[in-house]
C-alpha cells in the first residue's frame, strides 16, 4: 500500500497469519517500496536501542523547525465509553530519546509520541523507528468512535462491520484499518489513486487477483486483503506497530527526507512517502481526530 482527548479503548492483540499482499496509495500515499518478503523480514526485526535525542523538523521541501501550536482535546467520555486502551509511548524511550507523549494532541504530539520521536532519523541518517506494541498503543474502539458528533469515520460508517469483522479475524484493532482506510482514501469505496491503486485500502492493481468479478473495489475484499497484509507486515516486523504502519506507506529503515520526497521533481509527485504519515495516523484518527492538520512536514501539498 502506500502506497496522505481523548477516549481510550482495551484492544487485545491477536496472532493470526496470513500471506502478504502488497498496497498502493491515494490522498496521504505513495509508490510501495516494499522490497522482497526475505529484505522486509530482516529490516522489519530491527528494534532501536541506543538512545539519542533528535527532534522532527520540516516543511514541504525544506525541513523547519516551526509548527502550529494549535491543540484538539477530545470530549469527555460518556458513561458508557469504552474502558481505557493501552497508555501509549508514555515513559517510552527510542533511539531519538524520549517518545515526548502528551496528553493533548497538537501539530506536533500526542498520546502515542511526538512526530520527532516517531520520525526518528528522517531528517538526518535515516528512519530509525522506535519500537511501540499495539497492546501499547493508545486508540479509541471503532465502533464507539463513528457514534461520537463530529466524528472524521463518517465516511467509514457503511465499512464499520466489515473492519470489525477482519480486524477480529486478523487480530488487529478495526480502528487500525479505519485508520488506514481514512489515510488512504478518505474511506471512499470508489476511490482510485494516481497509479491505478483501488478502493478504500488502495491497493495495488497488480494485488487485485481474486477481486470477484475482477471488482477490486468490493469492500469486503478491499478489506479483507489490506488487513492480511498489515497483520504479515505487523508479524514481520516483530509487532513495532511504528514500523509496520510506516511499511504500509513505503517507509523503511534508513528512509531520508530526500529519499521519501524525491518523487516531488517526478512525474508523479505524489508517489512522495508522506512524511506527517506516523503522526496523522497514530495521534490522529487512532484518537477519533482528523488528522488532515496535523504535522509539520505537508511534503505532498505542492502536489495540488
Amino acid at each position: 500500500m502506500k502506497t496522505s482527548n481523548f477516549i481510550l479503548a482495551l484492544f487485545p492483540l491477536f496472532i493470526a497469519a496470513a500471506s502478504a499482499a502488497n498496497i498502493h496509495h491515494a490522498r496521504h500515499i505513495h509508490r510501495d517500496l516494499t522490497p522482497n518478503l526475505n529484505t522486509l523480514s530482516r529490516r522489519c526485526a530491527r528494534r532501536p536501542t541506543v538512545p539519542n535525542v533528535a527532534t522532527g523538523s520540516g516543511a514541504a521541501s525544506t525541513p523547519s523547525s516551526s509548527a502550529a501550536a494549535s491543540t484538539t482535546t477530545a470530549p469527555a467520555p460518556p458513561a458508557n465509553a469504552p474502558p481505557p486502551g493501552g497508555a501509549g509511548a508514555y515513559g517510552l524511550t527510542g533511539n531519538c530519546g524520549n517518545s515526548g507523549a502528551t496528553g493533548q494532541i497538537t501539530a506536533t504530539s500526542g498520546p502515542n509520541g511526538a512526530i520527532g520521536w516517531l520520525n526518528c532519523g528522517i531528517d538526518g541518517a535515516g528512519w530509525n523507528p522506535p519500537y511501540l506494541s499495539v497492546a501499547n498503543l493508545h486508540a479509541v474502539e471503532l465502533g464507539w468512535a463513528v457514534t461520537q458528533p463530529g466524528s472524521p469515520f463518517g465516511n467509514c460508517a457503511p465499512f464499520i462491520w466489515l473492519f470489525q469483522t477482519y480486524g477480529n479475524q486478523f487480530g488487529i484493532p478495526p480502528i487500525l484499518l479505519a485508520s488506514f482506510a481514512m489515510q488512504e482514501s478518505s474511506c471512499r469505496q470508489d476511490a482510485v489513486g494516481g497509479g491505478g491503486e483501488q478502493g478504500l485500502m488502495q491497493l495495488t492493481v497488480e494485488k487485485c487477483g481474486g477481486a470477484p468479478n475482477g471488482y477490486c473495489r468490493d469492500p469486503d475484499f478491499n478489506i479483507r486483503t489490506g488487513a492480511r497484509y498489515f497483520r504479515q507486515t505487523l508479524d514481520e516486523c516483530g509487532g513495532n506497530v511504528v514500523l509496520a504502519i510506516g511499511r504500509y506507506n513505503g517507509w523503511h529503515p534508513g528512509l531520508t527526507y530526500g529519499e521519501a520526497t524525491a518523487a516531488r521533481w517526478s512525474g508523479c509527485c505524489r508517489c512522495q512517502n508522506n512524511l506527517d504519515y506516523l503522526h496523522q495516523f497514530l495521534n490522529g484518527w487512532c484518537q477519533n481526530v482528523d488528522a488532515s492538520g496535523l504535522g509539520i512536514y505537508f511534503n505532498l501539498a505542492v502536489c495540488g
